[in-house]
């Protein structure tokens, strides 16, 4: 395999895991674009592999809904569907919510501090807004509260989730901006929680809630009409 072929692929991963993650990050970059052909004889060539290796990475991105396979048509890059755009927020609102919940107690000082250093970076940002960078640090706030959730099977949950908005959308702030201001007040008020004690619920709820209402903001804009009642319930009209 040569450094030119497949960069930063890494040696201590199986094949088929050295496949994927090449294959998951030119989607995620949209090297490979919605509906991009991916051939498997050719991207064993350029990985350096037999095609077995690669068709079991295509067959993980697959079951994530990255790629879709067609008969006679063979895999593609999934097309951008906003059905599963919302659904994967849905699934994000309760799945983060449960996750950040159960890191809660094994958050340190020095992680609360880091969050609070990306939240303030997410609100420099506000006068030159990037979505993009926006995004990206997004993702590293939440990151940081849910990482040290002790239920492996629930980190890998969400982390495939991330993966698949990643895919399905590039920044949901492009499309409402306006959202961002209101994103980071909602931070700071899931890092307190935290940072105080609050019930696992509560933090639980906040973090649920602030998902799902990144999800209102976006149906609001995108489909008026259809926004009411596709998101999770509020806080309020839960019973615990």
């Amino acid at each position: 395999m040569t450094d030119v072929a497949a960069p930063g692929l890494d040696g201590s991963r199986s094949k088929s895991q050295q496949a994927y993650h090449w294959l998951k990050e030119r989607i995620a970059n949209q090297e490979f674009t919605p509906g991009y052909r991916l051939v498997l004889a050719a991207i064993a060539t350029e990985l350096d592999m037999s095609v077995v290796p690669v068709r079991e990475a295509i067959r993980q991105l697959e079951a994530e809904g990255l790629v879709t396979f067609t008969r006679n048509v063979g895999a593609q890059v999934s097309m951008i569907d906003d059905t599963q755009y919302r659904q994967s927020m849905q699934a994000l609102a309760i799945l983060e919510g449960a996750a950040t919940a159960l890191a809660a107690p094994r958050l340190t000082t020095a992680d609360v501090r880091r969050a609070r250093e990306v939240n303030a970076l997410m609100i420099d940002t506000l006068d030159h807004f990037d979505p993009r960078a926006f995004t990206a640090l997004n993702q590293k706030f939440h990151s940081i509260l849910f990482a040290p959730c002790a239920n492996p099977r629930m980190l890998e949950l969400v982390n495939a989730e991330w993966g698949r908005l990643g895919h399905l959308r590039e920044s949901t702030f492009s499309f409402v901006p306006g959202r961002a201001q209101e994103s980071v007040r909602e931070h700071e008020n899931i890092v307190h929680l935290i940072e105080t004690g609050a019930a696992l619920t509560d933090i639980e709820r906040a973090a649920r809630h602030h998902r799902s209402a990144t999800l209102d903001a976006y149906l609001t804009h995108e489909h008026p009409d259809e926004a009411l009642g596709l998101t999770a319930p509020r806080p309020e009209a839960t019973h615990e």
